[in-house]
C-alpha cells in the first residue's frame, strides 16, 4: 500500500510529450532505411576540443564543488554576454551556474517560494518545462503572448523565449522592452530563456539584459543561458542564470541548502567553452547548411514554413491537424515533434530539428521527394 500522501505530484503534470508519439516512432522505425529522428534538438556533432581538454585537466577533483562556482567561470559568462551580445554592467556576482537550463526552469518557481495563488504566464507556444515547473510549485499557469489578456491579474513570473522554441521566432527589442516596462510597473519577474541566442538565421536576437531593452538596470530580470546547443555540451549539463542580483542571491541561498552543484570538471569545461567563439561559428555554419537543405526539401514537399528565424528548428504546417502530419512523416521513416506539444496554438504545425547528422538529413531529403 502506498504511504498516505505520496503519489500525488505526478497528477499535476500533463503526459510526458514524447510518450504520446511512441506509435509514430515505432512506425518510422520500420522504414527499411531506419528512422530519421528530427523530433528532438539534441546535438550530434562532437563536443569541442577546448571543452573536452578542460574537462580532462580538471578531472582530479576530490573535493566538493561550490554551488556558486569559481569566479573564473562566472566572469567568463559576463565576458561572453558582453562580447557577443552587447550586455554591459553585469558583474560576476550576478551569475549562478546551474545543472542545465531545464533543471533551473523546472525548479525556479518552487525555489523562489511561489505556490498556490501565484500566477505564471508562459508564451502561447512554449517549451513545456515552463508550465511543468510552475505546476510543480502549485502555481496557476496561463499561456498568452499578450499582457492585455490578463486583465487586472498580476503574474509572479512572465516567461519570454527568443529565439523561440518551437517556432524559432525572434522577438524585436521594442517588444521585449514593452514586456519589461509592463512587468516592472507591477513587480512581476521577467524570465528570458535565451538558450538559442547564438543561432539566428534571419534577424538579430537581443538579450533582455541588453541596455536597449532593460535601460541599463537588471531589476526584475533573469536571463537563462545554456551551453547544450551553443557548444554541444548537452551531456555535460551546464548552464547559468544571471540578472537581478537580489534574485540571484536568493536562488544561491536556496540552492546551497539543496545541493544543486555543477561538477568541478564540468565547471572547467564550461569556462573554456564560454571563452571560445570559434567552435560556435563553425557549428553555426554546419546548422545553416542543414537548415537550408531541409527547408528546401520540405517546401518542395508541400509544407509551409513559418517564423523559424532562429533556434534549431523549422516550424511548419501542411494545413492539417499536426498528428496527421506526424503520421504522414512516420510513413516515410521521419519522426518530428507535433506542434500540440507546445500548446493548443501549435495544433496544425510540426517542429523539425535540423540537428541530425548530414547523412540523416540527406536521407530525409530523399524520402520527401
Amino acid at each position: 500500500m502506498t504511504p498516505r500522501g505520496f503519489g500525488r505530484v505526478s497528477a499535476r503534470f500533463p503526459d510526458f510529450p514524447w510518450d504520446t508519439i511512441a506509435a509514430a516512432k515505432a512506425r518510422a522505425g520500420e522504414h527499411p532505411g531506419g528512422i530519421i529522428d528530427l523530433s528532438i534538438g539534441t546535438p550530434v556533432d562532437p563536443t569541442p576540443d577546448v571543452a573536452r581538454q578542460a574537462l580532462v585537466d580538471a578531472a582530479d577533483a576530490p573535493g566538493y564543488p561550490t554551488v556558486f562556482g569559481p569566479d573564473s567561470l562566472r566572469q567568463a559568462a559576463v565576458d561572453w554576454l558582453g562580447r557577443r551580445f552587447g550586455v554591459t554592467g553585469l558583474d560576476a556576482g550576478q551569475v549562478l551556474p546551474t545543472v542545465g537550463s531545464k533543471e533551473l526552469i523546472a525548479n525556479l518557481p518552487a525555489q523562489l517560494g511561489l505556490g498556490s495563488g501565484d500566477l505564471v504566464v508562459v508564451p502561447a507556444l512554449a517549451y513545456p518545462t515552463y508550465e511543468v515547473g510552475a505546476r510543480y510549485a502549485g502555481c496557476e499557469v496561463i499561456a498568452s503572448d499578450s499582457t492585455l489578456s490578463l486583465g487586472p491579474r498580476v503574474p509572479a513570473i512572465i516567461y519570454v523565449n527568443s529565439p523561440g522554441n518551437p517556432s524559432g521566432r525572434i522577438l524585436p527589442p521594442d517588444h521585449l522592452r514593452k514586456v519589461v516596462d509592463w512587468a516592472r510597473e507591477r513587480g512581476t519577474l521577467v524570465v528570458s530563456d535565451e538558450c538559442y541566442l547564438e543561432f539566428a538565421w534571419e534577424g538579430s536576437p537581443v538579450s533582455v539584459l541588453h541596455p536597449d531593452v532593460c535601460g541599463g538596470s537588471f531589476e526584475g530580470l533573469l536571463a537563462v543561458h545554456s551551453l547544450s546547443k551553443r557548444s554541444n555540451l548537452a551531456g555535460y549539463r551546464d548552464a547559468f542564470v544571471t540578472g537581478d542580483q537580489t534574485i540571484v542571491e536568493e536562488l544561491l541561498a536556496v540552492r546551497k541548502q539543496l545541493g544543486f552543484m555543477v561538477p568541478t570538471p564540468v565547471q572547467a569545461a564550461m569556462t573554456a567553452a564560454l571563452a571560445d567563439d570559434t567552435h560556435v561559428d563553425r557549428q553555426r555554419e554546419t546548422y545553416a547548411a542543414r537548415r537550408a537543405t531541409l527547408r528546401q526539401a520540405f517546401e518542395a514537399a508541400g509544407f509551409t514554413i513559418e517564423h523559424s528565424e532562429g533556434a534549431l528548428y523549422l516550424w511548419m504546417t501542411r494545413g492539417e491537424p499536426c498528428r496527421d502530419t506526424i503520421d504522414w512523416l512516420a510513413e516515410r521513416g521521419i519522426l518530428a515533434a507535433p506542434g500540440d506539444f507546445y500548446g493548443t496554438a501549435g495544433g496544425r504545425h510540426v517542429r523539425v530539428a535540423f540537428t541530425a547528422t548530414d547523412e540523416r538529413v540527406a536521407a530525409a531529403v530523399d524520402r520527401l521527394v
